[in-house]
């Protein structure tokens, strides 16, 4: 009797064991697919594997780079054409120059730096601020797109477009507009006498630790500041950018712009619809601003698909860098907002709510 009992009891701990193996086993498959996913979900992805226009893509999460991958034979040491991510850039610089009293405010006349305009017959055209300008919402004329050569090859940029009729009130209408951009620039530099790569190289570029870059001219002597030509950055010293705003103008306990300014850029007063790509997007003081799946986005874009995106609530930067091909510029751009940042994102908030549960995976390439 006691053995059938015994041989009973175990015979049902064996099957029990069994199935609890089973269960296990089960468990582990699970997580190994889960824990693979939070990894690398997009590595394998044909939109970035089989993708020729994709450069360098750098994701960053609590001030630490979590993934860092360059494509098509492209490096980290690479300084990449950002386009219109320079006037991004160039409103970090202004903002710097008002803290240090180089410029009133945001809302400074910019005919205190073009004396020209006092004497235009059109005196709506005394009344645009650096804000207008800034918001893309100047009224000044703009470049034609199609012959974007005709207006790099004049000797004044900032003068005939100065000169020209306003095409809108000031401040009434967002009418993209590189070539007003440009006049930042030149305001940079009559504000503060040094040239606006110097001024940048001083106050932001060498207090970051970004010692890498270099920033062409126009004809008129002034650097660039239509993002037509471009200041040149390595993809995580853009990123490192982006990490300062977030930071509310802090990098190893040293204020290189102020919090306001860095609130300011993260919420401006004032902001346009932008009547292309994302719906819903706005445009204020050189960014964009859209809510993202329901996290605040604010992100930089240049042609051809070149982004800093800053998701404030997840503390987190996203820098690209793409080919600058007009051929395929709008396509690369759509493609990354479309399919391939989707995915970053389902990663970044599975990291984020994983994060008590797994430990970090730090993801980066062999090149950093």
């Amino acid at each position: 009797m006691i053995s059938w009992i015994r041989y009973t009891t175990l015979n049902h701990f064996s099957k029990f064991e069994c199935h609890m193996n089973r269960y296990v086993l089960f468990l582990a498959f699970v997580f190994s697919c889960f824990s693979s996913y939070a990894q690398a979900p997009f590595d394998t992805a044909t939109t970035l594997r089989n993708n020729p226009g994709i450069f360098s893509l750098v994701v960053t999460m609590d001030d630490s780079t979590v993934y860092s991958r360059y494509f098509n034979g492209k490096g980290s040491t690479e300084l990449f054409n950002n386009q219109s991510l320079t006037k991004s850039i160039e409103a970090v610089l202004i903002g710097i120059a008002i803290d240090k009293g180089f410029i009133p405010s945001l809302y400074t006349g910019i005919a205190n730096y073009f004396p020209l305009l006092k004497n235009d017959p059109d005196k709506r055209k005394t009344t645009i601020t650096i804000a207008d300008v800034m918001n893309q919402a100047s009224g000044l004329w703009h470049e034609n797109l199609a012959q974007l050569d005709a207006y790099l090859r004049l000797e004044d940029p900032s003068g005939y477009v100065l000169k020209q009729p306003l095409l809108s009130a000031p401040g009434s209408e967002l009418h993209y507009n590189n070539a007003a951009s440009h006049l930042l620039s030149v305001i940079l530099s009559k504000a503060t006498g040094l040239s606006t790569y110097d001024f940048a190289r001083r106050y932001l570029l060498d207090p970051l630790d970004i010692r890498q870059s270099s920033w062409p001219k126009m004809k008129d002597g002034y650097y660039d500041g239509s993002g037509l030509m471009s200041i040149h950055l390595r993809t995580s010293d853009i990123n490192k950018i982006g990490r300062l705003l977030l930071n509310e103008g802090r990098y190893k306990e040293q204020q290189i712009v102020s919090a306001k300014w860095t609130q300011m850029l993260l919420n401006p007063p004032k902001t346009y619809p932008a009547p292309w790509h994302l719906r819903n997007t706005a445009y204020g003081l050189c960014y964009y601003h859209k809510t993202y799946r329901g996290e605040k986005m604010v992100y930089g874009m240049g042609w051809g698909g070149q982004f800093l995106i800053l998701l404030p609530g997840l503390h987190t930067v996203i820098s690209v860098n793409q080919d600058v091909n007009d051929r395929t510029a709008i396509q690369q751009s759509d493609l990354f907002m479309d399919s391939i940042l989707p995915m970053i994102f389902d990663w970044i908030i599975y990291r984020r709510n994983g994060s008590a549960i797994h430990p970090p995976n730090v993801v980066i390439s062999d090149q950093d």
